[in-house]
């Protein structure tokens, strides 16, 4: 079966919420229920390599949220986009340069809701090899790929706790080649694996 036919198959299986998968700790007190979530949406763009990547990005030290962490490009659903779709190669194309015409969308994964109260939908699409991406400099800081099956690997997936706001705090964490892959991002990526997982 090919790359993108076992993706389009995983995240078929998506209607149904499994209560392995993760969307952020809804007994969490900083995610309020009367707080209305931002929605958002994030490309994880699959590079069709004979050894699948995705790529990743750093964040710049600039932006007032998350600097210096590694996410998939993305941002907040404009009214203006057609959905997360959209909204996920807009921010792609604006970020890191990507062309929208050279993405393959192939479906959405498990949404997953930030400690700072944004619903983000992850767009999954295939990308050719070797494209020209660069960065833009006021919200991402450098550009580069990591191996799919390192990310998709479960013995990989880091339980961390941390003590933050008065209360123990759970998250997963991916580390790789000194990079540290941890939050929204590495949780995305879990849910990610375990929906491969259904289809073997």
């Amino acid at each position: 079966m090919s790359l993108a036919a076992t993706l389009r198959q995983a995240l078929a299986s998506g209607n149904a919420r499994s209560p392995e998968l993760l969307a952020g700790d809804p007994r969490d007190p900083v995610l309020d229920p009367d707080r209305p979530a931002t929605p958002a949406a994030v490309l994880i763009a699959i590079v069709e390599r004979p050894s699948p990547s995705a790529i990743l990005t750093v964040r710049s030290d600039l932006i007032r949220n998350h600097a210096g962490q590694i996410a998939f490009p993305g941002g907040r659903i404009d009214p203006a986009d057609r959905g997360p779709e959209a909204a996920s190669l807009r921010e792609a194309e604006e970020e890191i340069g990507l062309p929208r015409g050279a993405v393959e969308l192939i479906g959405l994964a498990d949404r997953y809701r930030t400690i700072t109260s944004y619903d983000v939908t992850p767009v999954v699409g295939i990308v050719p090899p070797d494209l020209p991406l660069t960065p833009q400099p006021s919200e991402v800081a450098a550009i580069f790929e990591a191996p799919l099956d390192v990310l998709l690997d479960a013995r990989r997936h880091l339980m961390r706790t941390v003590a933050w706001r008065g209360r123990e705090r759970s998250y997963y964490e991916i580390e790789w080649q000194g990079r540290r892959i941890w939050g929204a991002t590495a949780a995305i990526i879990v849910n990610l694996s375990r929906r491969l997982d259904l289809v073997g």
